[in-house]
């Protein structure tokens, strides 16, 4: 049974992706936060395949916002690799803050564009 906490973030989840959705040129920044990880994934979901992830045990990093920081120089650095300039981030229902937005914000400075 889910919490109403957890059915929340589910609906503004479901919200997000019926308005967004990453194509080969511009792939969807997914994240997905728990307490002890982050992860990130660039997903061509025209294709349903995830062309570069990483996740904060890649940067052998802690869930904070130093190692949110990390992990999206790491995705921007891995995605530069695959030729890959913009993505449309997705947030996963999570609010713009705090660790997201650390991740957002370094992603950027790496050279993502969104």
């Amino acid at each position: 049974m889910l919490t109403k906490k957890i059915q929340n973030r589910l609906a503004r989840r479901r919200r997000i992706r019926a308005r967004i959705a990453g194509t080969a040129e511009r792939p969807r920044m997914s994240v997905y936060r728990s307490l002890r990880n982050i992860s990130v994934q660039l997903i061509d979901d025209s294709a349903g395949k995830t062309i570069v992830a990483a996740c904060l045990k890649d940067v052998k990093a802690k869930s904070n916002t130093e190692g949110a920081e990390k992990l999206g120089k790491e995705i921007a650095k891995r995605a530069k690799s695959k030729k890959i300039e913009k993505v449309v981030f997705d947030r996963g229902g999570y609010k713009y803050h705090g660790r997201i937005k650390a991740l957002a914000d370094s992603a950027r400075e790496g050279g993502l564009v969104f």
